[in-house]
């Protein structure tokens, strides 16, 4: 079997992992482009203004994959303390000095760039349990304690808890789902988990109870439930969505001819609701190859999560698979109204810097670990190469 020149320039690379986030990215600029270009509210008569703004973005996301890709595997785990502290630090910040938009106090203007911390938090909780999990238990046969499973959600719990105070309903159900994923990827049992999910859902219902959520909030989960209950309000989003992503029909209306994109019927299409852009202007089979590449950035996440020896790197790929997986499935849905409005970005297709940089860091994480893997394997095979020379 020959090796292609590029798997040999860069032994270990999942190069269709690259591929299939490349093809996203891509997609992605183009919706963004169409959903903005007729917008004179927001491109002020440069109706490229937001595909520049997002090419920038996915060049700097890309340097931070390489440098991450590039960085030595023991350096990594070193950092993943320092990284972990910094997203706490980034939360706190937020909260004091943030600014609010659409009800959520979650972003923060930094060198002229407005950055939402809670995106990083995703990836510093995965690395942080992650870490745990390898120090607890590698080089050790049994099965995870009861101190780990405290001690990973403590480090979950910290940065959800400021999450929370934003209010940001989206971030904290991804996050929820996430830690659940990596919690029963490292080996918690299952009725602890049970026990978990019955505590989650005990403490929604308690917040709700006591009026913890704000009343957008709540209007959106009941809108959500009947969208006619407002269809002006909280249910515009939502129906207009659904009749965006009707009209795409098998083939779409084509690209920059969608009728409810270009009227700007639907609100936040560049950002919270880029898969109607996808649904209208591309149709079934568009909006169905977005959701291919998205799946197959989930499976080589998993793919390599099962092929790496390395406790840290199994959970954290699992972990971000987990991460990937659900915010995927929670922004499509709400596009299609089989999930409530939460605001939540769809990873590599949405518009906007910090989404497209956490999840850009989270692939050089998982083409690390590959390469580790890769590595690994090479140096196990040599050491069986030469035992069976020495035997024979």
């Amino acid at each position: 079997m020959t090796t292609s020149p590029l798997a040999r320039r860069a032994p270990g690379i999942d190069w269709l992992l690259v591929l299939a986030v490349l093809a996203l990215v891509t997609i992605g600029s183009l919706l963004v482009w169409s959903a903005t270009s007729h917008r004179e509210d927001l491109t002020h008569g440069d109706p490229s203004a937001y595909l520049k703004k997002q090419v920038v973005n996915i060049a700097i996301g890309l340097v931070l994959l390489a440098v991450v890709t590039a960085t030595d595997h023991r350096w990594v785990r070193i950092l993943a303390p320092v990284v972990y502290v910094a997203s706490i630090a980034g939360l706190v910040l937020v909260l004091t000095h943030g600014t609010t938009i659409n009800g959520s106090r979650s972003w923060i203007e930094l060198a002229g760039m407005s950055l939402q911390p809670s995106e990083f938090a995703k990836l510093a909780v995965v690395v942080g349990m992650a870490l745990l999990v390898a120090e607890r238990t590698e080089g050790r046969r049994r099965p995870l304690g009861l101190g780990a499973v405290v001690g990973m959600l403590l480090i979950a719990g910290l940065p959800a808890a400021l999450i929370l105070l934003q209010p940001d309903l989206g971030t904290m159900l991804v996050l929820s789902a996430t830690i659940f994923g990596v919690l029963a990827v490292a080996g918690t049992p299952r009725r602890w988990l049970a026990m978990l999910v019955a505590g989650g859902v005990t403490a929604a219902v308690a917040m709700v109870a006591q009026g913890f959520l704000k009343a957008y909030q709540v209007d959106r989960f009941l809108a959500f439930t009947n969208p006619d209950l407002d269809p002006r309000g909280a249910g515009y989003n939502t129906e207009q969505a659904r009749i965006a992503v009707g009209n795409g029909g098998l083939f779409g209306q084509g690209l920059f001819h969608g009728s409810q994109t270009q009227s700007g019927f639907v609100p936040e299409q560049h950002t919270d609701f880029v898969f109607t852009v996808a649904g209208e202007e591309l149709g079934l089979v568009g909006a169905g190859i977005v959701i291919a590449l998205l799946a197959v950035v989930i499976w080589r996440a998993l793919a390599i999560a099962s092929t790496t020896p390395d406790v840290f790197g199994r959970v954290c790929a699992a972990g971000i698979a987990c991460w990937f997986g659900f915010q995927a499935f929670q922004n499509i849905g709400m596009c299609l109204g089989i999930m409530p409005v939460t605001g939540v970005p769809l990873p590599f297709v949405s518009y906007g810097g910090s989404s497209l940089f956490a999840g850009m860091l989270a692939v050089g994480l998982l083409q690390n670990i590959a390469t580790r893997s890769h590595v690994q394997s090479r140096g196990s095979k040599a050491i069986a190469v030469r035992m069976a020379g020495a035997r024979g």
